[in-house]
């Protein structure tokens, strides 16, 4: 019997596992939930295709008509146009303008099966990156989206959107297809469909357009407002070109027909007559807020959308506003003289007036949003407020010395008047240029800007850019859109609380499924008590000023009167504790630039016809309203010691602008008139008396813990004498022109 062999020693080695069979394991599940998936996501595609019927043609939505209201909800303002649309056949519409409609909304309309996948996950992708919402859609999927669906931004949407584009695909052909979007796309001004296009933008029928007309029937589809040439025409002209070289790409037009096309020289200027007078500018001026991203519909909704739409505008407000121009300007205008008064309610934010124009038919460009005028003087309270916010007081002087040379800018004051030793509350009430530019130099021209901005003015103002931020910036060389003015001063008159300005209450579709409400942002931006002190301050040019007709409204009032250099704007800025507004006068020649007023008399001034017409409407406004006063001053900062400011008079000698703690100012112009009418004659000859804020004070020195006062003055910033007649201002102050290197004066 053999001898049994010994067992091995144990190994300290465990045993391998065998790799290659659990790998095969692996590669089997995975595949089997691949074909899995595959089978679930053919089974999912399908059961939601056949679940998906294309709605009949003939159920689109009933186009109802929208209705734009006043703010008590019952008083209309006036209707978006119901739809107004003329079906053609697609043999009617001329083969080039098929390709340009191709060429700006689905160049690959031939070939696609009714939907772009790599459209969709650009714009998926879009969607989930950046929240961005990108339509990635063909033709067919805008027809559907338009007329069978709605414009709701949900992937539920998206997902109907993408099988009803699949089966109309399968169902009609490609002419089919186009000759339905053509009939039923939105090319803005009320039409829907091609043919109602023509008409309204080149009053002719679809047979008759060329391929330059086409092309801007093409270019409109993406936005009509924008690229409308009569609200935007280089807007207009860039969207054109890209859609006649689309064309070119495709080969649907030869270079030789693109070298002769172009934006068309004529396009019709005809808008519905319910957009006539000064209301159209409303009813533009909310359509606009309602396709904005703020509400966030589109023109087809506001159009056919049977919306009932709650406007800030005050109907009492509003022909406050329309008849104060009317009332206080000639008739007839000179060519390119415009007109802007706005009205906002500071508690909410609301524009509660809009005087943009007296036709909207007549010029569609809105002259309170979308012109700009330079600001003038209604922009050295920034200059105010930054140099409180550093802890200057109101007590503090300054010289009032004309002309200056201050940082190497040489100014002056108007008519080259020159003061004493003023306070800032004198040197606001008269406006006096080489004070505030001394202030300017102190707290940096960075810091009125930055005071601009937190006030209401958009960082891409015109003149208000980085490289714009010049020492001279405090005269008002910016210009503004003058709804940007009362913006700032709604700011100051909701002492210190910044509300966005909105035209829209509420939005509320036929059948309650949609609805929208304004929740406008709201931030402090300067504190009560810099907002008070500044307050207290452009009291003073009401009270005394150069906005002193503005006494005539009979309640506490403040602001600022502006005139830009050679008087080619005038502004009143003004408000009570319940309203803000603002007047701009301004005028421009046949290429758009700016022109010197003239209304065949004397200077356009802020202390003429604006701060009349601003005086009017404000009276007419807050009628039966409770009269408000304002804070109380809380005189921040002190008076410190002397400034430094290095500034040389015209004989080359130094003029410190020294701070004083005198709660009062005197001074030494070269002549001096009463803001009252009494008088009292100086030994030279020359009339003066005082006007304070208060009946009792005068312009001695008084105890620190007193108001310091401003003392009105004629010559110098705004200020010149006041003629009283029939209880009232007969001719108002001349504002202060800067010196020649300055865009903007007062």
């Amino acid at each position: 019997m053999a001898a049994r062999r010994p067992a091995p020693a144990p190994s300290s080695r465990r045993p391998q596992r065998r790799p290659r069979r659990r790998g095969r394991r692996v590669l089997a599940w995975l595949g089997g939930l691949f074909v899995a998936g595959v089978v679930l996501g053919v089974a999912g595609f399908a059961t939601a295709y056949a679940l998906v019927d294309v709605p009949d043609p003939n159920e689109l939505a009933d186009a109802q008509t929208s209705t734009v209201y006043y703010s008590d909800g019952t008083t209309p303002i006036g209707t978006f146009a119901e739809v107004n649309r003329q079906d053609v056949d697609i043999e009617q519409v001329p083969e080039v303008v098929q390709h340009a409609v191709l060429a700006a909304e689905d160049r690959s309309f031939y070939e696609n099966r009714g939907v772009s996948p790599s459209g969709i996950v650009r714009a998926l992708w879009s969607n989930v990156s950046d929240g961005t919402q990108q339509g990635g859609s063909t033709i067919t999927q805008q027809y559907v989206k338009n007329y069978y669906l709605s414009s709701e931004q949900t992937y539920t949407r998206k997902l109907k959107e993408f099988f009803i584009a699949l089966k109309i695909d399968q169902q009609q052909t490609k002419a089919e297809t186009l000759e339905d979007y053509l009939n039923t796309v939105y090319f803005g001004r009320s039409a829907y469909g091609i043919q109602a296009a023509a008409q309204a933008y080149f009053g002719v029928d679809v047979e008759q357009l060329n391929a330059s007309q086409g092309a801007l029937l093409a270019a409109v589809l993406k936005a009509p407002s924008n690229y409308d040439p009569h609200n935007d025409a280089e807007a207009a002209a860039q969207r054109v070109d890209y859609v006649l070289d689309g064309m070119v790409e495709e080969g649907w037009l030869s270079a030789e027909e693109r070298a002769q096309a172009g934006l068309p020289e004529t396009v019709e200027d005809t808008e519905p007559d319910q957009l006539a007078g000064p209301e159209g500018y409303l009813l533009d001026t909310v359509k606009r807020e309602l396709t904005s991203s703020t509400v966030g519909l589109t023109e087809e909704e506001v159009e056919r959308g049977g919306l009932s739409i709650v406007t800030t505008f005050d109907a009492r407000a509003q022909a406050a506003a329309v008849e104060a121009v009317q009332d206080r300007l000639p008739e007839e205008l000179p060519e390119g003289f415009h007109v802007a008064l706005s009205a906002i309610d500071p508690a909410t934010g609301g524009v509660v007036a809009m005087y943009a124009g007296a036709d909207y038919l007549e010029r569609q460009r809105n002259a309170v949003t979308q012109d700009t005028a330079q600001a003038g003087s209604t922009f050295k309270p920034f200059t105010l407020v930054a140099a409180l916010e550093e802890g200057t007081s109101l007590r503090s002087t300054y010289s009032g010395t004309s002309p200056m040379t201050v940082d190497g800018w040489k100014v002056s004051n108007f008519g080259g008047s020159s003061y004493g030793r003023i306070n800032l509350l004198t040197a606001t009430a008269n406006s006096v240029n080489t004070v505030y530019a001394q202030l300017n130099e102190e707290v940096g021209p960075e810091a009125t800007r930055d005071v601009a901005i937190r006030a209401g003015y958009p960082a891409a103002t015109a003149g208000l850019a980085d490289e714009d931020t010049t020492i001279s910036n405090v005269l008002g060389t910016a210009s503004p859109h003058p709804i940007d003015v009362t913006q700032a001063y709604a700011t100051f008159a909701a002492q210190g609380v910044r509300t966005q300005w909105h035209t829209i209450v509420s939005v509320t579709d036929s059948d309650g499924t949609r609805s929208y409400t304004a929740s406008p942002a709201q931030e402090r931006v300067f504190s009560e008590d810099v907002a008070a002190d500044a307050t207290y301050a452009m009291q003073q040019v009401v009270q005394q000023g150069s906005g002193r007709y503005a006494r005539n409204l009979g309640r506490p009032a403040a602001g600022k009167t502006g005139t830009s250099s050679s008087n080619k704007s005038a502004w009143f800025a003004g408000y009570t504790p319940q309203l803000a507004a603002s007047v701009a006068l301004y005028q421009s020649g046949p290429n758009g630039e700016a022109q010197s007023l003239d209304l065949g008399g004397g200077e356009v001034t802020g202390g003429s016809y604006p701060v009349r017409i601003w005086t009017d409407f404000m009276e007419d406004a807050l009628e039966g309203t409770e009269e408000q006063d304002f804070p109380d001053p809380a005189y921040v900062g002190s008076s410190r010691g002397s400034s430094s400011s290095s500034s040389r008079g015209s004989s080359g000698s130094s003029s410190t602008a020294t701070r004083s703690s005198t709660p009062t100012a005197t001074q030494s112009p070269t002549s001096t008139e009463t803001a009252s009418p009494t008088e009292t004659a100086s030994p030279t000859g020359t009339a003066t008396a005082t006007a304070t804020s208060s009946p009792s004070a005068t312009a001695t020195s008084r105890p620190t813990t007193s108001r310091p006062t401003a003392t009105a003055t004629s010559g110098g910033g705004d200020g010149d004498a006041e003629e009283e007649t029939d209880g009232a201002a007969a001719r108002e102050e001349a504002d202060a022109t800067a010196a020649p290197s300055a865009a903007a004066a007062q």
